[in-house]
């Protein structure tokens, strides 16, 4: 059972609407009049079948809602991190700046490029299917990959695989890291999801993945969409910067 704390209430009999607050883990509770009108239901985003929606005044939220600006981070698994390339509705975008990855080198693909050079390419695996279903329905997906010069073995086994990234429907591109850091990119792996989700990978010492935190709080959200148009417009696509890394070797 929750051990709720009251906070407040604008009402002047002391009745609903009103703000409570879950002691143990810090979620907000509001009470309020239902939102019952099926038009007014059907214009709500993201609404599930066991969601209920409740009217309260802004004067509410603002007198009696959480006033802490330290933002506590939500963490997710991999599992629940999975699902959000599932159902996401036109977007999603990812940049990635680490210098390799653990999980890269665990694939047995990884040791198949390492003798010939060339990244297997399965395009049936559960990740590229996926893919392939959403572009294929319209959406976007695309990733910038920051490249150190001279580039580090993952990072080539990456450029290499951006062949299947691109065949499933990805927006593939790269940036050098002199080039990042000029541009005041943050050094996070994230993906951004419709514009409205930040999912920030996060690793140990080792490459390691290790759990995902999720930002939803819009002025974050829109710092991220901000780091991500500038990767984009200072990246090029992946087969041109491969041919201008052959060249310059």
């Amino acid at each position: 059972m929750r051990r709720l704390r009251f906070n407040g209430t604008d009402s002047k009999n002391g009745g609903c609407p009103a703000v409570h607050e879950d002691l143990d883990t810090g979620d907000i509770v509001v009470q309020g009049t239902p939102l019952t009108d099926p038009e007014d239901v059907a214009q709500l985003q993201h609404f599930g079948p066991g969601d209920a929606a409740v009217i309260v005044p802004r004067e509410l939220l603002v007198n009696h809602g959480p006033k802490e600006v330290t933002r506590v981070p939500k963490l997710i698994d991999l599992a629940e991190f999975g699902q959000l390339f599932n159902h996401f509705d036109h977007s999603a975008w990812h940049l990635e700046t680490r210098h390799g990855y653990a999980s890269d080198r665990e694939d047995p693909d990884y040791a198949e490029f390492l003798a010939t050079r060339t990244a297997p390419c399965d395009l049936e695996s559960d990740w590229c299917a996926n893919i392939r279903r959403q572009t294929s329905a319209g959406k976007y997906v695309g990733r910038v990959r920051v490249v150190d010069n001279p580039p580090t073995e993952g990072q080539l086994f990456l450029l290499s695989y951006a062949k299947c990234n691109a065949a499933t429907g990805e927006d593939v591109r790269n940036l050098w890291r002199e080039d990042a850091e000029r541009l005041r990119l943050p050094a996070e792996d994230f993906w951004i999801f419709d514009s409205r989700l930040v999912a920030v990978l996060r690793f140990d010492d080792e490459d390691a993945f290790h759990d995902v935190e999720v930002i939803t709080e819009p002025a974050e959200v829109l710092r991220y969409c901000q780091v991500r148009d500038a990767a984009v417009h200072g990246s090029v696509p992946f087969d041109q910067f491969a041919a201008q890394l052959a060249t310059s070797n």
